[in-house]
């Protein structure tokens, strides 16, 4: 088989594209085209997502601020380059648009965003597959899962999550939406991003490493089992290592050597309450511990409880609102239509806090309307 000219310098050209999956030159056609200031903590996490062409994926868990978007794109100009152009991005949707710009400004890659007018624009044009696009194809979760089969039937080359924490309780049957999306991308690529891996429970990040390998830490029970104590040393170095091919974590402390972030100066100024508030503190402290609360769902209790303290930490005037709310709930439990005096605000003032103009105690709306 004969090559004119032009057909030779092609493939070399191609051939000049493949490197070792541990190589930084693995990346150059990537860097080389991208309009980004790259920092050497995106570039080692992006050749991170190529370490091992056996992995079936990758968590990179940089802190805030670091440029997760940008090792992303990285790994998703090279996965082109190398013309393996089927890739899925699932964003919440309030960032879709973010990717768009970042992908076709900063990388030059052809992008497609997918919702639901689109997707039903596609249908009506005759493309029944509108997933297979010859672009990079971005969408929400939401509609990755109310098209969760059009989704498993495609052949993607590489999937990325953004704001991954999502899908950390993907271990829980009653995460639909994580369930659903782990179903569809089964044997996929994955590329997943967030900041913060771990929030409440080291479950949550068990769900996350089954989301790209559900054999990793074996099923639920037996991680449970094998690091349910992580004080001592052999346990924490063990669920370490495990995590060592999946997870690439870089904090802030390790590139303040080439990134100069604006230094914080926290300062704490004393503050009393006056007697009114403090006396609506005590109040609302007081209803929140009694054991028959009918204001709150039992199931949101304790979270509940949680956010209406920080707004009494706040102010009087943050948990106006929330008062008034519970309030309107529970007078309409009660069969009553209007109230007698509307919570305007809750200042310093003694009406506020549940006092009449001439001073005498008068029965707060909430506690009143559970007795009666």
């Amino acid at each position: 088989m004969s090559l004119t000219d032009y057909h030779a310098k092609h493939i070399a050209y191609e051939l000049t594209r493949r490197f070792p999956s541990d190589s930084p030159e693995r990346l150059a056609g990537a860097v080389a085209s991208a309009q980004v200031d790259l920092n050497p903590h995106q570039v080692d996490a992006a050749l991170f997502a190529f370490a091992s062409p056996l992995s079936k994926g990758a968590l990179l868990a940089d802190e805030v601020g670091l440029g997760k978007t940008i090792e992303a794109g990285l790994v998703l100009s090279q996965r082109w380059a190398e013309r393996r152009r089927r890739i899925l991005v699932i964003t919440p949707s309030n960032l879709r648009k973010q990717w768009f710009q970042e992908l076709t400004e900063k990388f030059f890659l052809p992008c497609r965003l997918l919702e639901a007018k689109s997707y039903n624009a596609a249908i009506r044009q005759g493309q029944f597959r509108p997933f297979e696009v010859p672009e990079v194809v971005i969408c929400s979760y939401q509609f990755a899962k109310s098209r969760a089969a059009d989704v498993q039937a495609t052949a993607w080359d590489l999937v990325v999550i953004d704001e991954a924490h999502r899908l950390r309780n993907v271990y829980k049957p009653s995460n639909v939406i994580a369930n659903t999306l782990k179903l569809a991308l089964a044997g996929r690529h994955k590329l997943l991003l967030t900041a913060t891996p771990l929030q409440n429970s080291l479950l949550e990040l068990f769900g996350l490493v089954s989301f790209i390998d559900e054999h990793s830490f074996g099923d639920l029970k037996s991680f449970r089992e094998q690091f349910a104590n992580l004080t001592q040393a052999q346990v924490f170095a063990t669920l370490k290592a495990r995590l060592k091919p999946i997870c690439h974590r870089t904090l802030r402390r390790q590139v303040t050597a080439y990134i100069p972030f604006t230094k914080r100066l926290p300062l704490v100024e004393e503050f009393t309450p006056e007697e009114g508030e403090d006396r609506l503190y005590h109040l609302v402290s007081d209803y929140l511990q009694r054991d028959n609360l009918q204001a709150l769902p039992a199931s949101q209790r304790s979270l509940m409880t949680l956010v209406l303290r920080k707004l009494l930490a706040s102010s009087t005037f943050a948990i106006a609102g929330a008062l008034t709310t519970i309030a309107n709930r529970l007078r309409a439990k009660v069969g009553i239509k209007e109230p007698r005096e509307p919570l305007t605000g809750l200042g310093p003032g003694l009406r506020s806090i549940g006092r009449d103009r001439r001073g005498v105690a008068r029965r707060h709306p909430t506690r009143a309307a559970e007795r009666d």
